[in-house]
């Protein structure tokens, strides 16, 4: 299968009629800045890394104080009970802990044994003997044994005994420390810091930072997903843990930094910010004049781009998730599973040769051994049909939620891209016209629908997070999701000139949606049609997998780039950064050897440990969840060329650079802003040749 260009997913237009001109998109992951904007329209920055003095009285023993004491009668007693062997190696967690090294200290699993009465002994010991420490049960060896394992209790009691959650479930899998029974009512049970993180994704870093702190990813929220290759600056909150732990991370992250604490009542979920503000550097700038640029530049603030679902959001790989999507509206189970799992062009040869061994051989053990963990759907859909052999649909129901959804909401995305290219095809881009949805304004609220909410479930959040990296996807946008109403244009409102053409809305199909009132309403389904889906009969009764059973969401045709600036800079080193990041300023560090713009100054580099390095751009094809939407991940796809500095006689060539400042709304991507202002391909296999070319 080709790989997906824009037109096979109705991205076809532009706003501008201004030539185009080549620049190099993310050269250096800190050419690409991102900071959130939170729900009070704030910028969020790291500012301090420092924890604030602890505001709460400490109604719990610490850890460590209670492991100073001797031990010594306690051990001798587990070993009449264990053994020697077991004893031994509580000897050695006991003296972890009492080295004061909470965060490295790793669980211990007790010999095997088939006795239950004498496992329910063990438990009550350290129960009534050791309560610093809590134990569970995990499967043994073989059928027969059960092995109890020993871990540092970081998080309280209520994490042991009948109420821990799907004990039988957690396997080896990670412990959630949530935190101590003895939280001061007087201080919120979240800690909010600010998470700063450089070339990873957001669930990479917290994934991170939950292991070195001995919690799982679901004691963490956040409002968004950061695309990886990246600076970016976002909000994070968890429950239940204190500032000066986090703090002293800090030391031993890389390329990770938290700070800006506080605690607060209730944690963050998807969706929970305005947008982001983005600072994009675009290197190697090439044009027929500076004029262009600047006329290219200033056209991108003025007219803004079409609000398009970039490529990303269907994936980068052979196969597109919107059909993916499409199978499962349908209805077609084992289709979409075959999709999911066959070999696909363009990915590692190990992941390529696994797919083709599970497709020979339908040995499910042996494909999962070779199946790396960040494919998620894939384990999921092999694990299950390994219970339930054949039963594709409790196969694909076994994906978490945020994940399986996606699939759906690509197609949503890739019908509203086609129906957007032909509201500008047919009627242009400077002026509404009859039919046209509008959000309303004032009173007027005559033949009106009230807007609805996405079908985003947060409550995914967790599953989507526990799975860390999603290779076959690239985020899940959440529609606008406003409170007002939406109406189609009449008569009445063409003259009254009330609305123009920034107030233009296309609804993304669902049970509550509705469609203009002119042409567009039939492009949704003549291109549904065409994959043999209705969008007002299910074909199936699976609810979620129909678009019958979606509320919708509409999404505005047109987007301007808010607060926007630009600068066009010279410089003559690649390796030098050009725009200033959150972690620059902490350092008092500030960009070097500027030609063109109006700070320049010698230093040396090095010294910064985030030095931010020219990345190499891989084409494995491969895209990562982003919930929040304004920049989907695996940016390597944008179809800009690689212009590298051309150097004569010894001395490098100075060369033109355009740095971008803007926010977008949380549901928009940079990526179609960049492509309104270069007028160039974002489709893999162009930046593909182009890099091939450079």
């Amino acid at each position: 299968m080709k790989h997906l260009e824009e037109s096979d997913v109705g991205i076809s237009f532009y706003i501008s009629q201004l030539p185009g001109f080549r620049g190099i998109l993310k050269q250096r992951y800190c050419d690409f800045i991102v900071n959130e904007v939170d729900s009070d329209g704030n910028v969020v920055h790291l500012t301090s890394l420092d924890a604030p003095p602890e505001s709460m009285e400490k109604n719990e023993t610490k850890i460590s104080d209670q492991s100073n004491k001797g031990y010594a009668s306690e051990i001798e007693l587990f070993r009449s009970l264990a053994g020697d062997s077991d004893a031994e190696c509580l000897k050695g967690l006991i003296d972890q802990v009492a080295s004061g090294i909470e965060d490295g200290v790793s669980p211990i699993v007790l010999s095997p044994s088939s006795d239950k009465s004498h496992r329910t002994a063990v438990h009550n010991f350290f129960k009534e003997n050791l309560k610093f420490l809590v134990t569970d049960t995990i499967d043994g060896p073989d059928a027969s044994s059960k092995c109890i394992r020993v871990r540092l209790n970081s998080g309280g009691s209520h994490n042991n005994g009948r109420n821990s959650r799907k004990r039988k479930d957690r396997r080896d899998k990670p412990f959630d420390s949530r935190g101590s029974d003895n939280w001061s009512e007087h201080v919120g049970k979240f800690l909010r810091f600010h998470l700063y993180k450089e070339n990873k994704d957001t669930q990479e870093a917290i994934g991170l930072i939950g292991k070195m702190l001995g919690i799982q990813p679901r004691s963490f929220g956040f409002a968004g997903t950061k695309d990886k290759r990246s600076v970016s600056t976002q909000r994070v909150t968890v429950f239940k843990q204190h500032a000066n732990r986090l703090a002293a991370l800090n030391e031993r992250l890389i390329g990770i930094k938290v700070g800006d604490f506080c605690h607060v009542r209730e944690g963050l979920v998807l969706g929970q910010l305005l947008g982001n503000r983005f600072t994009i550097t675009l290197r190697g700038v090439v044009a027929d004049s500076e004029e262009t640029i600047k006329a290219s530049a200033d056209a991108l603030g003025r007219l803004g781009f079409i609000n398009y679902f970039g490529l990303q959001r269907f994936g980068s790989g052979s196969v597109p998730t919107h059909l993916i999507g499409a199978a499962l509206l349908r209805g077609e189970w084992e289709t979409a599973v075959s999709l999911i799992l066959d070999p696909r062009e363009g990915e590692r040869d190990a992941i390529r040769k696994a797919r083709e061994y599970y497709k020979e051989s339908d040995d499910i053990e042996g494909t999962l051994r070779q199946f790396p963990r960040h494919l998620v759907a894939e384990r999921a859909i092999l694990q299950c049909l390994k219970k339930y052999p054949g039963n594709y649909l409790q196969a694909l129901k076994a994906i978490p939620r945020t994940l399986r959804m996606m699939y759906v909401h690509s197609y949503q995305s890739y019908l509203w891209n086609h129906a957007a290219s032909m509201r500008v095809q047919k009627y242009g881009t400077k002026q509404v016209v009859l039919g046209d949805l509008v959000y309303c304004k004032g009173d007027n609220a005559e033949k009106v629908t009230r807007v609805v909410n996405s079908e985003f479930d947060d409550g995914g959040c967790s599953d989507a997070f526990d799975s860390s990296h999603f290779d076959e996807i690239s985020e899940t946008d959440l529609p606008e999701e406003r409170n007002d109403p939406v109406k189609a244009l009449d008569a009445e409102d063409l003259l009254t000139g009330n609305y123009t053409i920034d107030d233009v809305v296309l609804p993304l199909p669902g049970s509550r949606a509705i469609y203009p009132t002119n042409d567009i309403a039939q492009v949704y389904h003549d291109f549904a049609k065409k994959d043999a889906i209705s969008l007002t009969e299910s074909a199936h009764s699976v609810k979620e997998f129909s678009i019958t059973n979606m509320t919708g969401g509409f999404r505005r045709v047109f987007q301007k780039p808010i607060d926007f600036e630009w600068e066009l800079l010279t410089y003559t080193e690649g390796n030098i950064p050009l725009a200033e990041t959150d972690w620059d300023k902490i350092t008092k560090s500030k960009p070097l050897n500027i030609i063109g713009g109006e700070d320049s100054r010698n230093g040396n580099e090095k010294e910064n440990s985030f030095q931010c390095m020219k990345q190499s751009e891989s084409f494995e094809h491969n895209v990562n969840l982003s919930t929040d939407n304004n920049e989907p991940n695996g940016v390597t796809e944008i179809g800009l060329p690689q212009v590298e500095p051309q150097f004569e006689s010894g001395a490098p060539e100075a060369q033109r650079a355009l740095k971008l400042s803007f926010t977008l709304p949380a549901s928009c991507y940079a990526t179609m802003a960049i492509r309104e202002l270069l007028k160039t391909s974002t489709s893999v296999a162009f930046q593909k040749t182009l890099n091939t070319l450079s």
